[in-house]
């Protein structure tokens, strides 16, 4: 709960890289719930504004760009523009979505740098840092890769293991080496860069987290406490690149601002570009940022809470005159298919592609990323599961029971309200139930619970479902007309309650049942009331408010996730080591030939051999069992080819069956099996060599 009464609410999402899409793990630890309290906001009328854009500087585009062999700017113009798009479709209702190579972002950040420079806050260290052996480059902590001191990964990179989380230093890395130059070894030499002394502030930190957040969140607290319970260090807020911010001091040549010292300001900058443009609106920045009585809350995933609790706070503090955090709710990581998401990997399911997918279906993922949201602890998206919520949950109990309220009202009474008789003691009883709705819904929201707020949600779909099921109205109907007037127009009320209480986590959803509600809007404070649409109001046409997904559908994802996996695997393939070297006259021993499959078929009995009968050129041919029957279902299609096989094995028997030589064939990375042939015609009988 708030612990004060704020005027108003700075709300800020996490700065996602311009170095690729958006996929369904930001979605669910940061953008889904940053735009459901955003929304909720709104709708009970507070003072709140919502930052987000993209982070352009740092390695990562640097590596895209690299990668795809075209300039830095053109990769971030790119991926702005892409992953702006997606969040607009997808419904995250940003009042700005700006970036950090905007004119208004580099002075901002050039000036909060100088202000911290010119008032002696930062340090000037010259210390040793690895920089490639062949070129002279330093390395920034993103371009280093080893294996990580915690949980023993390899491929850790020098500020943090994706794996585990853990944020490291280069320095912790074991057998560090050079990720864009794998051949070039690293050596240290001394360079010049300005550092944030954590550690001067530690006590206050301790004093501010520790002792007066208690309330956050176990997984944000606990990691800040373990960060403070070590002795802070100062660390370094320049880096030697040549794409970022310059760093505005004399003699920084070459160094830009480190990327996480330029990232978070880019909310500060982008709400100033806000304010900017519309100050009738929006006031100015410094209300949003500087004034006491605004509460600022952060979005963000696990592997941000140090940048986000510690050092962001740390620079604000230096700087002077701006609010602290008041809460930070980060999520824990969603894995995709019991396997982590990895973008290097393409692991992930993209918000781009499936908006062409899955068109219209925004809520859908929405909905099945907020039951399932890491709140607490890692968790994990299958696609059956996401099949298996809208199917069972949207559809069947939230669906079912709107449809059934509205088709019964156009067949009834024609498309209007009925009037409300008598209650009984079913209809006390359903508003009873849902009279609650709105202080348990808010008092989860409040306490960023949002999985559980979602729930209440759905609780009302499904007490009008038992409702209409116990009244029965399409038999009532034949009976006592004026009771079914009743029933309806409960139904009707609970229904209008539904598109309130989604309306922060299903807008699209909302919006459409409100049309056909034929209302405009609603008033969040009429949540749980009886009285939202009067008798006589005239209905719209009702329609399905969610489809079922098809089998179909669900496969075609899982082949795209599948077919991902193997192009990971062929792109990582390394060979078995060769065995050890043989002489020329042990290889001239074995007699290898071309033989013509004349007939192949499963041997009974057994779910392994399958038997070929070869004409290897003699008058007989020959029979040879081979233990590939697992990977050729229909055995036919092997007749008619030309095989290579031993000819001169001594002959052995095999369920009851002599085999008299061994197919050769080919084990491919991916553990399919391809027999071995020729590539033109050759005669039977003739030896390989």
């Amino acid at each position: 709960m708030e612990q004060k009464d704020y005027k108003r609410t700075t709300v800020t999402a996490a700065l996602p890289y311009a170095n690729g899409g958006v996929h369904i793990g930001h979605l669910a630890g940061v953008y889904v719930p940053a735009d459901i309290y955003v929304r909720y906001l709104r709708l009970k009328k507070r003072d709140v504004v919502f930052i987000g854009g993209s982070d352009e500087h740092g390695v990562p585009v640097t590596i895209r760009a690299r990668k795809e062999g075209i300039t830095v700017q053109e990769v971030v113009d790119r991926y702005h523009e892409m992953i702006k798009k997606s969040f607009e479709d997808f419904g995250i209702s940003f009042d700005i979505y700006s970036r950090t190579t905007s004119d208004i972002h580099h002075k901002f950040a050039s000036d909060f740098f100088r202000t911290l420079y010119d008032k002696g806050e930062l340090e000037e260290i010259t210390e040793e840092q690895y920089c490639d052996e062949v070129t002279g480059e330093f390395l920034t902590d993103r371009n280093i890769v080893g294996t990580c001191p915690r949980c023993g990964s390899e491929g850790a990179y020098g500020d943090q293991c994706e794996k585990c989380g853990a944020t490291l230093s280069p320095d912790e890395l074991i057998n560090p080496t050079n990720k864009n130059n794998p051949g070039h070894g690293l050596v240290k030499r001394p360079t010049r860069n300005w550092y944030l002394p954590l550690n001067k502030y530690q006590d206050w930190l301790k004093q501010w987290i520790l002792n007066g957040h208690k309330e956050w969140r176990s997984n944000v607290y606990g990691q800040c406490k373990s960060w403070l319970d070590m002795d802070l260090q100062p660390r370094a807020m320049t880096r030697d690149l040549d794409w970022g911010i310059p760093v505005p001091v004399d003699g920084a040549d070459g160094k830009v601002l480190y990327v996480w010292f330029d990232a978070p300001i880019g909310y500060i900058s982008n709400t100033k570009e806000l304010c900017d443009k519309n100050p009738e609106k929006w006031g100015t920045w410094q209300q949003w940022w500087q004034d006491k009585d605004t509460r600022l809350v952060h979005f963000i995933g696990k592997d941000n809470i140090v940048f986000h609790c510690l050092i962001f706070p740390v620079m604000m503090k230096a700087h002077g005159g701006y609010i602290m955090p008041d809460n930070v709710p980060a999520n824990e990581f969603l894995n995709l298919e019991d396997d982590k998401i990895s973008t290097s990997r393409n692991w992930a399911v993209w918000l781009h592609e499936y908006l062409v997918d899955m068109p219209g279906k925004q809520d859908v993922l929405r909905y099945v990323l907020t039951a399932n949201a890491p709140e607490t602890k890692d968790n994990n998206f299958t696609w059956k599961d996401f099949q298996e919520r809208n199917n069972s949950e949207l559809v069947a109990i939230y669906g079912n029971f709107v449809n059934r309220a509205l088709q019964l009202t156009k067949k009834y009474f024609n498309g209007r309200v009925p009037e409300c008789g008598e209650l009984t003691t079913a209809d006390k009883d359903a508003i009873n139930e849902f009279k609650d709705v709105k202080a348990n819904v808010e008092a989860l929201l409040e306490q960023f619970k949002f999985r559980e707020a979602q729930k209440e949600a759905m609780n009302l779909a499904r007490i009008g479902n038992r409702y209409i099921t116990e009244c029965e109205p399409w038999k009532v109907w034949k009976t006592d007309p004026e009771r079914v007037k009743t029933i309806l127009y409960v139904c009707l009320q609970l229904t209008a309650n539904l598109a309130i209480a989604f309306e922060p986590f299903l807008p699209f959803s909302s919006n459409h049942l409100r049309q056909m509600l034929n209302i405009n809007s609603f008033e969040w404070e009429q949540l749980g009331s009886t009285d939202i649409l009067p008798s006589g109001h005239q209905l719209a046409e009702p329609e399905l408010l969610f489809e079922k997904i098809e089998d179909s559908v669900i496969d075609a994802q899982l082949q795209k996730l599948a077919d991902t996996k193997l192009a990971n695997e062929a792109e990582t393939f390394e060979p078995e080591p060769v065995k050890e070297n043989v002489d020329f006259e042990t290889f001239e021993k074995l007699d290898i030939r071309v033989g013509l499959v004349t007939s192949c078929e499963k041997v009974k009995k057994s779910k392994k051999l399958l038997k070929f009968h070869i004409d290897d050129g003699t008058k007989d041919g020959r029979t040879i069992l081979s233990g590939i029957a697992a990977y050729y279902s229909d055995p036919q299609e092997l007749v008619g080819k030309q095989v290579l096989f031993v000819a001169n094995f001594a002959p052995r028997k095999m369920m009851g069956e002599e085999s008299q030589g061994m197919i050769l064939s080919a084990v491919n990375f991916d553990g399919t099996l391809s027999v071995t042939t020729t590539s033109t015609d050759v005669k039977p009988g003739c030896q390989v060599g």
